[in-house]
């Protein structure tokens, strides 16, 4: 669906980081906007070498096309990827980051850890469980709030989306609503649902306590055009660069544009919490079961 880019209900991210080391100024961005944008967070040769790494492996399984340079991602006319994570074993996106040492070191020590500690206001959990995203030209990611796959624990979670890659308009890239972490009461019966949770009372109880996948997509809808316009606000995004680091609450509608290009655009996504506080099982831990059939919850619907 064409997104109407015009100023009144398109826009882009407002940047944080010149107030990086003032947390009570981040904590007012998190309130006001429901997002934190952090352009040049890391220095670009650090997520260039985790771009690299990323990138050799997806030539050695054959799907970037060798008549460019490896870096580019420029994937092969007949390769298919979708978002995936790449701790499944099942999904046919490789396992690219699982002895990526830079890229660990990247996403859960140092400078990041050190954010959200003063962000939380203690000792930090990461989640074990790594979203690892490789899309090449296709649909992206319809509408939702994270607070449907993270809802077992505390809800006091932190998103954190790191782009590997420059990603113009054209490649793609996170969208976030204006102001939807505050539209609580219009999305009440939405916020409520659980994406590993079925009805005991129904014929495909069976079926789906046995899924290794969500029982539900989890989106809001599948249209962004109409969504805006029924919540207001504008939906928001940035030409995202190496570097750059993007967080925000359980609660912040956001979505991922098609990718119209032919290089396949990289990210992860990761989740951060107070040590101290209780955790969603499905995502902690060395074999969390995340949305396989261990992690399934039945209820009378």
């Amino acid at each position: 669906m064409p997104l109407d880019t015009s100023p009144e209900v398109f826009g882009h991210l407002r940047p944080a980081s010149e107030y990086l080391e003032d947390t009570e100024a981040l904590h007012e961005d998190l309130d006001e906007l429901g997002f934190l944008y952090l352009p040049g967070f890391w220095k670009r040769e650090e997520v260039l070498r985790v771009r690299g790494e990323i990138t050799g492996r997806l030539a050695a399984k054959g799907f970037l096309d060798p008549a460019f340079p490896v870096i580019e991602a420029v994937a092969r006319k007949d390769v298919e990827l979708d978002f995936t994570p790449f701790s499944t074993h099942k999904l046919h996106t490789p396992r690219l980051l699982d002895e990526n040492r830079e890229g660990y070191r990247l996403l859960y020590t140092g400078k990041i850890m050190e954010l959200f500690a003063r962000l939380l206001g203690g000792k930090v959990l990461h989640y074990d469980f790594t979203w690892f995203r490789a899309r090449a030209f296709g649909k992206g990611t319809a509408p939702h709030c994270d607070i449907v796959f993270f809802n077992r624990g505390t809800h006091r979670v932190y998103t954190a989306w790191v782009p590997f890659g420059d990603i113009t308009p054209e490649l793609g890239g996170l969208m976030i609503l204006e102001n939807s972490h505050k539209k609580g009461s219009r999305l009440r019966n939405y916020l409520r649902r659980d994406s590993d949770t079925y009805c005991l009372n129904r014929r495909d109880a069976k079926e789906n306590a046995a899924l290794n996948g969500k029982v539900w997509g989890g989106s809001v809808t599948k249209n962004p055009v109409s969504l805006r316009e029924k919540l207001g606000g504008r939906w928001l995004t940035a030409d995202y660069r190496m570097g750059d680091l993007l967080i925000f609450p359980l609660l912040t509608i956001h979505c991922g544009m098609d990718n119209n290009s032919d290089r396949i655009r990289l990210s992860t996504d990761t989740r951060y919490q107070l040590a101290s506080e209780t955790y969603d099982t499905r995502w902690v831990g060395e074999n969390a079961p995340g949305h396989s059939a261990a992690g399934k919850r039945g209820m009378i619907c």
